[in-house]
């Protein structure tokens, strides 16, 4: 299980501009519906953003802390 705020400093370490939102899927806080707005993935397309995300998040999917993940990763512009 991995809280809010902690999944939120992981993104934060490599997009510290991120505007995060989660949703819990399933009650567990490991099946998670992540909503990302940051400037960090202008001129990215969606793979690389994608990327971007899994990278910072290592550790938690590693562990187990976080079994799924559904992502949306947008610029400001975008969101």
């Amino acid at each position: 299980m991995i809280t809010q705020d902690v999944l939120t400093d992981y993104i934060r370490k490599s997009l510290p501009d991120a505007v995060v939102t989660v949703t819990d899927r399933t009650g567990t806080m490991n099946h998670l519906k992540v909503v990302i707005v940051s400037d960090g993935f202008q001129g990215k397309n969606l793979l690389d953003r994608h990327r971007m995300i899994y990278q910072a998040l290592d550790a938690p999917m590693k562990d187990g802390r976080i079994h799924a993940l559904e992502l949306t990763a947008r610029t400001t512009d975008e969101a």
